[in-house]
């Protein structure tokens, strides 16, 4: 049997002190909170800050974790990626310490959002049930499975 294959991913509710979040208009998916895969060597941490830096010019601390979601659709890739595997996906929250808001290759636009407001700027379901769940974060650490293609489907949804 093959040794299994998942892609690692953090990403981050950056709040600062006004009671606005951090979204980044990514190229491919509307509006979203930054983050993305860890590489190789790696850690979440360290993965999380670099990802927060490169798509919003914003540096980061991070503060806790409130959830762990699988994403276990599994889908032909493009540019000459295969099979995509199964992601584990690690959503923390984190307060700026310093930097910019710069755009880069992979956002078109980044902006300070009322937390309030920020749902109705999100279209993509995973990346909404995510931002629900950090609206909703009490202290218990929220777990869910999805899939995203062909459509998505919530499979599972609890605390943990």
């Amino acid at each position: 049997m093959p040794f299994p294959v998942h892609i690692v991913a953090a990403a981050g509710f950056v709040e600062n002190k006004h009671g606005e979040v951090l979204l980044v208009k990514d190229r491919r998916s509307g509006w979203v909170f930054p983050g993305g895969q860890v590489e190789a060597g790696e850690n979440l941490i360290d993965g999380l800050i670099r990802e927060v830096k490169e798509e919003s010019g914003v540096d980061v601390a991070v503060s806790y974790l409130i959830g762990v979601y699988s994403n276990t659709a599994t889908y032909e890739g493009h540019s000459g990626v295969g099979m995509v595997p199964t992601k584990v996906l690690f959503d923390f929250v984190c307060e700026p310490v310093g930097g910019e808001l710069t755009t880069s290759e992979e956002t078109s636009e980044c902006r300070w959002v009322r937390k309030d407001e920020a749902l109705e700027m999100i279209s993509a379901p995973a990346i909404r049930t995510r931002y629900q769940a950090y609206l909703d974060f009490e202290g218990s650490i929220h777990y869910a499975e999805y899939i995203t293609k062909p459509e998505f489907e919530l499979k599972m949804n609890r605390k943990i």
